[in-house]
């Protein structure tokens, strides 16, 4: 996982960069800038010879990382067009040296390519000399350097409505690769909301550390894909910095599905029993779908326990591999309080219990999801309509046996006992606080899941699409941690980083159905199925 740094933390790694290690801001600022030449590099097919580049730049660092990529990339044989917005007299420090350099060179004549630097006063006049000459028009790559990770407020005057102008020209170009350096100028870097007009970007290369803007949408949505490059930072640094926000990383679930590969002797009672507690007379469906995900994420055993009325529609549905077992119901046809004693060999042999999916919400239902939270011996994982049950949500004392949660925003704010949206505006701090104060591990599902845990740690989820908010994915979703949750018990991994794997794992699947099917046809079967391709992929060899 990397760890997210604020603004302010950023600044403190930077200062302690060179302080501690005597490594000079210059070379910072020119890594930044060969990192950023590294990319678009590779987006250009491997060389920018000959290639048009224009680059935007700021009087600030940001603007200074710019002016150094500017120059890299002419070096490297493309054709380069610097924009300075203000003049080189009022930059400072590393980025003013990086700017006279630039000015100094673009005086000269090359036989091999063109390097042009302008100083801009007014922002308005490159629209009027510049964005429709055809230096402009041919331009195959536009790079924003105008602000980095120290604007607090939004742009306005001038600078603002050419952000403004600028976007929308950009929007009628889609071959255009359009690139940010740290952060697509206009957002706040600290938070997850706009401010005001903003870059939009492909791909946004950033440094060290991703920043809250980076990953916590709608502000995340602007950063394209993000890289995030070290740029010659001692890990120390970052590890010393007090922030408790991280992202999850492609390493997290490779390493978790190292930490449980098969080994030579593996067999079902080796891999974990998972149980499923889903479904009901009218959404058989949920029990299907948890199931067979469950049984395709590695787990040696699945079980379904289901009303007795709902056995032969799940049995009938769900892989031949699963078993279903039918248990008492109410007169609505949803499990019993009764259920409980009945399966009670069953919560004692398996390794982890899902509850939840489509199991309606009966007073008598309840009492039996009530009984199966407060005794648990195993992680569970409550999903759906066990949610509903158990809202507002309460703790129920001190266990050894880690309790899931995973809503969705409207039933994260029924556990939270509250229809004001204010209450999980913030939804990092939301998530914290209820997983410090009831000690569980929450999964907040919605356009970037957030994976929250007793001691502070908000884990951030990249993986995943809005294809996934459709019905079926939720059940998905709770099968394959159920999965991943069995099979860490038996193996004796930590649960926290198992639910952070199978998270990403499920998001993964649903970016590769969006791949294969589209974001209209795909749908959570789909996902499933996608499952192959991602284990496939994040193989370690």
């Amino acid at each position: 996982m990397q760890k997210v740094l604020t603004a302010e933390q950023m600044r403190e790694v930077d200062r302690l960069t060179t302080e501690r290690y005597g490594i000079p801001s210059i070379l910072l600022m020119e890594n930044a800038a060969h990192a950023v030449a590294r990319v678009i590099t590779e987006k250009l097919g491997g060389s920018v010879k000959g290639k048009s580049i224009l680059v935007l730049c700021g009087k600030g660092n940001n603007g200074g990382d710019g002016a150094a990529l500017a120059r890299i990339l002419w070096t490297q044989g493309a054709d380069v067009d610097v924009y300075l917005f203000g003049e080189v007299e009022e930059t400072k420090g590393t980025a003013k040296e990086n700017f006279i350099a630039l000015a100094g060179l673009a005086i000269q004549e090359s036989f091999r390519n063109f390097l042009m630097f302008s100083e801009i006063i007014n922002p308005m006049d490159f629209f009027e000399r510049e964005l429709y000459s055809n230096r402009y028009e041919k331009a195959e790559v536009v790079v924003d350097s105008l602000f980095g990770t120290g604007l607090s407020r939004a742009i306005d005057g001038n600078l603002g409505d050419f952000i403004e102008c600028l976007v929308a020209c950009n929007g009628q170009r889609p071959n255009v690769l359009f690139v940010s350096i740290d952060i697509p100028s206009g957002l706040n870097s600290d938070i997850g909301h706009t401010i005001g007009h903003n870059f939009d970007a492909n791909i946004t290369v950033s440094f060290t550390s991703p920043k809250p803007a980076n990953i916590l949408p709608p502000a995340s949505n602007f950063s394209g894909k993000l890289i995030v490059d070290n740029i010659g930072t001692p890990q120390e640094l970052i590890d010393e910095q007090n922030s408790h926000l991280f992202l999850t990383e492609s390493v997290d679930a490779q390493d978790w599905l190292t930490k449980t590969d098969f080994s030579i002797d593996s067999y079902k009672n080796k891999r974990g029993h998972a149980l499923v507690i889903a479904g009901s007379e009218s959404y058989s469906g949920a029990a299907v779908l948890c199931g067979n995900a469950a049984i395709r994420s590695g787990v040696g055993l699945v079980t379904i326990v289901t009303p007795k009325s709902s056995k032969e529609s799940v049995a009938s549905r769900v892989l031949p591999e699963v078993i279903v077992r039918g248990v008492s119901e109410t007169e609505s046809g949803a499990i019993a309080e009764a259920a409980f004693t009945e399966i009670a060999a069953l919560l004692e042999m398996a390794d982890a219990v899902a509850i939840g999916g489509g199991i309606s919400q009966d007073e008598s239902t309840k009492k039996f999801v009530q009984q199966v939270i407060e005794n648990r011996r195993q992680p569970t994982i409550v999903d759906a309509d066990a949610l509903n049950l158990l809202s507002p949500f309460a703790s129920n004392g001190e266990s050894q046996y880690p309790l899931i949660l995973t809503p969705h925003e409207g039933e994260f704010m029924r556990l939270l006992g509250t229809d004001d949206k204010d209450a999980i505006k913030d939804r990092v701090a939301a998530v914290r606080d209820f997983a410090q104060k009831h000690k569980v591990i929450l999964v907040l599902k919605g356009e970037r899941v957030l994976i929250g845990e007793p001691g502070g740690k908000v884990v951030v989820n990249p993986t995943g699409n809005s294809g996934l908010g459709k019905a079926g994915n939720g059940d998905t979703l709770t099968g394959i941690l159920t999965s991943f949750a069995a099979q860490a018990a038996k193996m004796k991994i930590d649960i926290f980083e198992t639910v952070v794997a199978a998270v990403y794992v499920a998001g993964m699947a649903g970016d590769i159905a969006e791949q294969k099917y589209g974001k209209r046809v795909m749908t959570a079967s789909d996902v499933r199925e996608c499952l192959t391709e991602a284990f496939e992929k994040l193989a370690v060899n």
